[in-house]
């Protein structure tokens, strides 16, 4: 800026300066208004401001006031029916104004201008989940508008512990980020660590919530994320009342949770919602799903190329036909297929819904046939690659699913090298790296490693309602506790 006081502009040289800040941009609107032999400039971006209120509001007043002398400026800020206004002296802080939604208004007897919200906020209304899909509980999803999304949460949480604190990033477009918890409940040294992590950045722009999630992680190289991404207000609820700390970014829907274990990707609020059987049966289904989505295709390519004394006489003889007009290897049959499931779950993905779903189903059946008839593949490859993609889409998260379908083809390929011995190198390297990484410091295992037997079992199991008590300790994980006729009294 080259002039930061009002004081040295009159009602031109104010419009010449701000048209020449915002390049003459035909959005920019001047209107001068005479009252008592005096003008009052407005300024404002025609699409961020709401008409009816300026109509209704801020000229009605300046009308009513029966003063003869000149339009005060701080008098006309206390007989507006709005708290949203405010005085100012910096012409820096007039040009963030504008481009928030304020209208500027300004008279070249003053030495301030005044300045006075009247954004118009465009977002949608509440609507029903898309990504996470539930049968039990809340539908509701949250929008791109960061007050509705705290509002949700403040209704959800009814709480004077809950925290809401407000940061901004961003060096060319200023982005709004509120780090929420519980006081009390979440482990101070975690919020700290959340918070100087966003407060050393050194970005532009923050376009959503998923971009500020790579860019704090421990391990930003590591294909597992590192935070929980949810567009649930009930999982958001449920997460930071048991100690964990939400991340919300302006103009995205989707969450950030942390710290994240491996576990928590497989974990859902239907389990909550469900018996406690049927859910407890659901989480360890979805375990033995993405274990065997991994290992399955990449051991049947091991067996075939390396252990054929493994596969009993029966069922070697038919996959002995099945594969007797395969003219490639193993390897490349698996790798061809897996390809060919990966194009078809994304085209189905980026395709209208209907469409897509069409698309998924018939480019399946259609190209599997197809591909047999042809001899490019065999049968029982088709049945292994199917349920190995079928485990992979178990996950609630999506990106937990998509980060075990990449870590299936590099263990693919040390199969079809080494056999056995590829799929044991690439399951313990695969093991080393989740052992060594972090989440905001928190081992990304926990508490499998290090080992907590109660909450270990939790984990892996969704325990009885009457034996879980929400008394987190200072990380943020439950203990248990048998209730008793005493404690339901209290």
């Amino acid at each position: 800026m080259e002039k930061k006081n009002l004081t040295t502009y009159d009602i031109c040289s104010l419009q010449e300066h701000v048209k020449k800040t915002f390049h003459h941009s035909p959005d920019l609107y001047f209107y001068e208004m005479k009252r008592n032999d005096s003008s009052i400039l407005f300024i404002y971006l025609k699409n961020l401001v709401d008409f009816n209120e300026i109509n209704q509001t801020i000229l009605p007043t300046i009308i009513n006031l029966t003063s003869d002398r000149s339009v005060n400026l701080a008098e006309l800020l206390y007989q507006l029916p709005t708290t949203r206004a405010t005085l100012t002296g910096d012409m820096e802080d007039v040009i963030n104004k504008l481009l928030d939604g304020y209208v500027f208004l300004f008279t070249s007897e003053a030495e301030q201008g005044l300045l006075i919200n009247v954004t118009k906020k465009v977002e949608r209304s509440l609507e029903k989940a898309e990504t996470e899909s539930l049968v039990f509980g809340p539908k509701i999803s949250f929008t791109e508008s960061l007050s509705t999304n705290i509002s949700i949460i403040r209704q959800n949480i009814i709480s004077e512990d809950l925290c809401t604190e407000k940061m901004v990033v961003g060096k060319k477009n200023e982005t709004e980020i509120r780090i929420v918890y519980l006081k009390g409940m979440a482990d101070e040294d975690i919020v700290q660590s959340i918070r100087e992590k966003i407060n050393s950045l050194q970005v532009n722009d923050i376009l959503d919530t998923s971009v500020l999630a790579q860019l704090i992680e421990d391990n930003s190289y590591s294909i597992f994320p590192q935070f929980v991404q949810t567009e649930l207000p009930d999982r958001v609820t449920y997460s930071v009342e048991r100690g964990m700390v939400a991340v919300f970014v302006d103009r995205s829907p989707m969450v950030l949770l942390g710290p994240a274990s491996l576990f928590n990707f497989f974990e859902s609020t239907e389990d909550v919602y469900m018996r406690w059987n049927m859910g407890s049966f659901i989480r360890f289904l979805r375990y033995i799903t993405m274990f065997l989505s991994v290992i399955l295709t990449p051991a049947y390519v091991a067996i075939i190329t390396y252990h054929y004394e493994m596969i009993p006489s029966t069922l070697l003889v038919s996959l002995g036909e099945s594969r007797s007009k395969v003219p490639f290897t193993p390897i490349f049959e698996a790798l061809l297929l897996e390809v060919m499931i990966e194009l078809l779950r994304e085209a189905g993905a980026r395709l209208p819904t209907k469409v897509g779903q069409t698309m998924g189903i018939v480019g399946g059946i259609v190209l599997g046939q197809a591909a047999v008839e042809a001899g490019f593949t065999s049968n029982i490859l088709i049945i292994v690659v199917a349920l190995s993609a079928l485990g992979s889409f178990t996950a609630p998260s999506y990106l937990m699913g998509t980060a075990v379908r990449v870590t299936r083809f590099p263990i693919l390929i040390l199969a079809g090298i080494w056999g056995g011995i590829g799929i044991s190198l690439g399951l313990c390297f695969l093991l080393i790296h989740l052992i060594r990484l972090t989440s905001v410091g928190v081992p990304y295992l926990k508490p499998v490693y290090p080992f907590d037997k109660n909450h270990a079992l939790n984990t892996i199991f969704r325990m009885p309602v009457h034996l879980i008590r929400t008394n987190p300790n200072k990380k943020g994980f439950f203990s248990f506790h048998q209730y008793t006729s005493q404690d339901i009294d209290e």
